[in-house]
């Protein structure tokens, strides 16, 4: 059984979509975030402010390459597009579900930008991350479901209805 793989911006409802459409489906939930925490025994943020976004991501890369799973919901961090090794890694076994959602709705769901972890560069605001990793997404995704105005349970429905398509 494939796993489904959700990517998109933080903010975007990977989490916490993820656990009710596993629930849906009856599959296990992985994030990958708690999985680089585990792994590294701090919070995101943490990593981001005492190694730096290149070593981040080359942590976030080998967790991401490591997990090797079956049937699971995979909600992954936003910055993991950046790397084509791990997405590369995910889709093998897997579809891949952007959730996109519109920058104002982000601006709207995202207080905690500063201390949530997010991967962005020196000199970037959260505008110039959206726009960088817009065409990533897109790039990577197998679906694109716009989860901006929808609640999150037609989200859940949207992406199995989505993938029922997909598979035929």
């Amino acid at each position: 059984m494939e796993n489904i793989v959700l990517t998109g911006m933080s903010g975007a409802g990977k989490s916490t979509l993820g656990v009710l459409l596993a629930k849906a489906l009856g599959m296990d939930f992985v994030d990958t975030d708690i999985l680089i925490q585990q792994h590294e025994g701090r919070l995101l943020q943490k990593i981001l402010e005492e190694d730096g976004i290149e070593r981040f991501l080359q942590i976030e890369e080998s967790v991401v390459t490591g997990i090797h799973t079956e049937g699971c919901v995979i909600a992954t961090g936003g910055s993991v597009v950046y790397s084509g090794c791990a997405m590369t890694a995910l889709r093998q076994n897997g579809i891949v579900v952007y959730l996109y959602v519109t920058y104002d709705e982000l601006v709207k769901r995202l207080s905690n930008v500063t201390t949530r972890g997010i991967v962005m560069k020196k000199g970037f605001s959260l505008k110039d991350v959206y726009e960088e990793r817009l065409p990533l997404y897109e790039k990577y995704s197998d679906i694109t479901v716009d989860c901006s105005s929808a609640d999150i349970e037609n989200c859940v429905h949207t992406i199995i209805g989505r993938m029922k398509i997909l598979q035929g």
